[in-house]
């Protein structure tokens, strides 16, 4: 008989049946009746390719803030696959930092940005940010929204307080990125999207930048 270690687990199973049917509802379920998020934040970091993919997919879909740092650290695996499930799942992850009340204000700021009105995703963001300065997309989706009306040191100043909270929010720092170039300090955006990188190498958007950058600065 087999070692019990050299067993697939339940999970890769799951997980090709959501390859061939895309129930993620009947995945997610399926998997919360088997697997613990500590189990399944486990198999993220040691399994085998597809247990970590399934694993990291999961977690984006079952996690709670929690498992920010594992799925962050998957941004950055040798598999392709697990890095794209890790990008998709952790921005879900990152808007589940607070409570319900919470949660739903930030689901009404992105719509708001979403609809280009603008100064009341501020106002409201704001308002949210006194409640709970530890809920970094909020600090994020500001960010967002001072950039679009062309507030660039705000929106700079919170990049940097979404990052402080959140090192692993890759988008922060590419944002930061954007506000430095419109800013014209070339040197403060490369740093930036590098770090955007660092965080998140499948930014093949941001690595064009830096290419663009790099040879922008060299030919100066």
């Amino acid at each position: 008989m087999a070692p019990s270690f050299n067993r697939m687990p339940l999970l890769v199973p799951h997980y090709e049946e959501y390859l061939a049917q895309q129930d993620a509802a009947r995945f997610m379920r399926q998997t919360a009746e088997s697997y613990s998020v500590a189990t399944l934040q486990r198999l993220a970091t040691s399994g085998e390719r597809m247990t970590r993919r399934a694993a990291v997919l999961a977690l984006g879909l079952l996690g709670d803030y929690e498992v920010n740092h594992v799925l962050g650290r998957a941004l950055t695996d040798t598999d392709r696959g697990v890095r794209s499930l890790a990008e998709s799942g952790i921005r879900g992850v990152w808007e589940r930092a607070g409570n319900v009340y919470q949660r739903a204000q930030l689901q009404i700021i992105i719509r708001l940005i979403a609809n280009r009105n603008y100064n009341e995703a501020i106002r409201r963001a704001t308002e949210l940010i006194e409640q709970a300065p530890w809920f970094a997309e909020i600090w994020n989706q500001r960010a967002v929204a001072h950039f679009s009306i062309g507030s660039y040191e705000p929106s700079v100043r919170d990049c940097r307080q979404a990052l402080e909270i959140n090192p692993y929010h890759f988008a922060a720092a590419a944002g930061m990125g954007q506000c430095q170039l419109r800013m014209n300090n070339p040197l403060a955006a490369l740093e930036a999207f590098r770090r955007a990188l660092r965080l998140n190498p499948n930014m093949e958007a941001v690595r064009a930048q830096v290419i663009q950058l790099q040879r922008t600065l060299r030919d100066r």
